[in-house]
């Protein structure tokens, strides 16, 4: 297969660069570390505050974010990444690659993301950066109808990183549409090809930021034991119509309801929904690679709406599948699932949580810097929406505390673990 193939080397090298991230006594990102980059350095812009006191919520700092959110906001360019992937040495130096370590319990536990992406480049490299480790494997699917210059840094980051690799097959993703779940499963079967034993597979969109670091996730996901972590519910009034209906699909725009109905689920399968984020581990992913209910039930799900929002929440359901949730249990609903938070407008309104202090998009929040505190507070493993557009500070200081919290528990690592 193409991804073996090209990973070919890449498995030798991977156990050595493991071996050299314990033995490099950690000297934690030393070249990354040593002061802010000005927005004419050929990587992205940064910005003079302290992400401490923007977690502290000190009303000061508080305040001259909002002064960056109206004059001071410039356009992280996709050219920049990739020119800088053009040179790997220089890039591995500048954003501090060469200097990620990896602990013996990361080494032991090896985690996959699948990263479904379409624009901003230095998003989806800061996003592997914070997560980087030797030990991990990342599959970037990146949209056919991304622009020349997302695709050219997408395959620098692929060329430059071993870890990294770009899909073997890629989709033109239409929002709502079926290829939005096959760009997942397309990496998902390629991710079982590569010779590295990982343990859970988890799947992120470029506007996703993590809210642990590596080691927490490693510590966290390894509770799990053999389970899975996503959302699971009997579905409402509302969404019954996207799978009740035949859909069909015009050229590149969203699926159209036909209000045709739909033969039932074959093989029996009782309904759910969710949404399109999972963390699953490994023996799940096998399964529902090799299924033969599974196979029919993704052509069934083709004309539906939005398949990827029923999907996984339904195949957790089957009886027998690893890590199954029985069909008895109670539903597991977003604010439940520990795999994404994601801020809507109208739990605001009800006091869920607090107001969204960036923008509101299609009643989703876009994180502001005064939400840093709550979301690292949170239970949630992820958060989506970032934009740095919208608030280059709240994307800024959650990589920066993350970064500083991963050398901290690396430091300790002998008694978190013990």
């Amino acid at each position: 297969m193409k991804v073996r193939r090209s990973l070919w080397g890449r498995k030798k090298f991977l156990p050595w660069l493991s071996l050299l991230g314990v033995l490099c006594g950690c000297s934690y990102l030393a070249h990354y570390l040593r002061g802010p980059l000005p927005c004419r350095a050929p990587t992205f812009c940064k910005y003079n505050v302290s992400c401490s006191a923007v977690y502290d919520l000190h009303p000061e700092e508080l305040e001259r974010s909002l002064v960056i959110r109206r004059k001071e906001v410039a356009e992280d360019r996709d050219e920049t990444l990739r020119d800088l992937t053009a040179d790997c040495s220089l890039f591995l130096r500048l954003r501090g690659y060469d200097d990620v370590c990896a602990t013996e319990q990361e080494t032991h536990f090896q985690l996959a993301y699948s990263l479904v992406v379409h624009k901003s480049a230095w998003m989806v490299e800061r996003l592997i950066r914070t997560l980087y480790s030797q030990s991990n494997v990342f599959c970037i699917h990146y949209d056919r109808k991304s622009s020349a210059t997302f695709g050219s840094a997408m395959e620098g980051l692929a060329r430059c990183l071993p870890n990294v690799f770009i899909a073997s097959k890629r989709e033109y993703v239409i929002y709502a549409g079926i290829s939005r779940l096959q760009a997942d499963l397309n990496c998902l079967s390629d991710l079982l090809e590569v010779d590295l034993p990982w343990k859970y597979v988890i799947n992120l969109c470029g506007q996703d930021f993590p809210l642990r670091t590596n080691m927490e996730l490693v510590s966290e996901l390894a509770g799990l034991r053999g389970a899975n972590m996503l959302e699971t519910c009997r579905p409402s009034k509302y969404k019954k119509w996207r799978f009740t209906y035949h859909h069909k699909q015009k050229n590149w725009d969203t699926p159209q309801i036909t209000w045709l109905a739909k033969s039932a689920p074959p093989h029996g399968i009782e309904m759910f929904t969710g949404s399109a984020y999972f963390v699953l581990s490994r023996e799940f992913v096998v399964y529902i690679n090799s299924s033969v209910v599974v196979k029919d039930f993704l052509a069934w799900s083709k004309d539906t709406y939005s398949p990827d929002e029923h999907f996984w929440a339904t195949l957790v359901r089957l009886p027998g599948a690893p890590g199954e949730v029985p069909r008895g249990e109670p539903d597991i609903t977003d604010l439940m699932s520990k795999t994404r938070a994601v801020k809507w407008q109208f739990h605001e309104k009800k006091l869920f949580y607090p107001p969204c202090t960036g923008k509101h998009v299609r009643g989703v929040c876009i994180y502001g810097a005064a939400e840093v505190r709550w979301l690292l507070d949170s239970s949630c493993w992820f958060a989506n929406k970032f934009d740095p557009n919208v608030d280059p500070v709240a994307y800024q200081c959650l990589e920066e505390i993350l970064q500083e919290r991963q050398k901290f528990l690396q430091s300790n690592a002998t008694s978190i673990f013990d």
